[in-house]
């Protein structure tokens, strides 16, 4: 019999030209399912509606980082929420740290390939969910680890992730995003702080894959009040 997991896999395999990319994170390897040219996916409607373009189908270095940080960090009863999951790295390096995590992207081909491939790594599937930034569901809740990588590729990213991390940062979380440079960061950082949130600290993480060389920066953010917090 097969099972639920399975058949997401073999529905994504019929669907798309797949390709299996390896990629560790810490001492954790995954056979990552993708699809085998983001190009093919590339839609005029969806780009005519509101400049969307299928970015959640390649492996960023980014999230490549991320996920090794997150793979360290102890998550035994905690939650996770990721903004843009993309094909789901991130996702399954926090459930493998022990987060429960809620995997979020904008794409519902995107949620199904993370929830494939944290089957195909664990045998188990986070919760997903299709959120829009422009539009936060007024039950998203609040989350002790908020990630995203490299979504600050566009100008109105920095407003829309400030106000999400806003509204999904518990009073006690962190939230960690992991950019490349892009032209958006900086405005996003100045934005945290008219929202409530401070840059605790930045690590920056050198990335090199043949002939891509970047740093990957990854921002550590907490509310204003969550020093008072901690040590009440």
């Amino acid at each position: 019999m097969e099972t639920v997991g399975g058949a997401l896999v073999a529905e994504l395999e019929r669907r798309f030209v797949t390709a299996v990319e390896p990629v560790s994170a810490g001492a954790l390897h995954f056979a990552l399912l993708k699809p085998a040219n983001s190009d093919t996916l590339i839609s005029e409607e969806d780009f005519a509606r509101d400049d969307r373009l299928p970015y959640w189908a390649d492996l960023w270095p980014s999230a490549r980082s991320l996920a090794e940080w997150v793979v360290h960090e102890p998550g035994t009863r905690r939650t996770a929420l990721e903004l843009g999951c993309g094909l789901g790295l991130v996702t399954t390096s926090a459930m493998h740290a022990g987060f429960d995590v809620t995997a979020t992207d904008y794409y519902e081909d995107a949620l199904r390939f993370t929830r494939a491939n944290a089957w195909r790594a664990m045998g188990r599937e986070p919760r997903t969910r299709l959120v829009d930034w422009r539009a936060l569901p007024a039950d998203l809740g609040t989350y002790d680890l908020v990630l995203a990588s490299d979504v600050l590729y566009e100008p109105t990213y920095a407003h829309l992730m400030a106000s999400a991390l806003a509204r999904a940062l518990a009073s006690s979380g962190v939230a960690v995003i992991a950019d490349p440079g892009r032209l958006s960061a900086e405005a996003f950082l100045q934005l945290c702080g008219g929202r409530g949130l401070r840059v605790e600290s930045t690590e920056e993480r050198p990335y090199a894959d043949g002939d891509i060389r970047q740093t990957i920066r990854l921002h550590h953010i907490r509310r204003v009040d969550a020093g008072a917090a901690r040590t009440v």
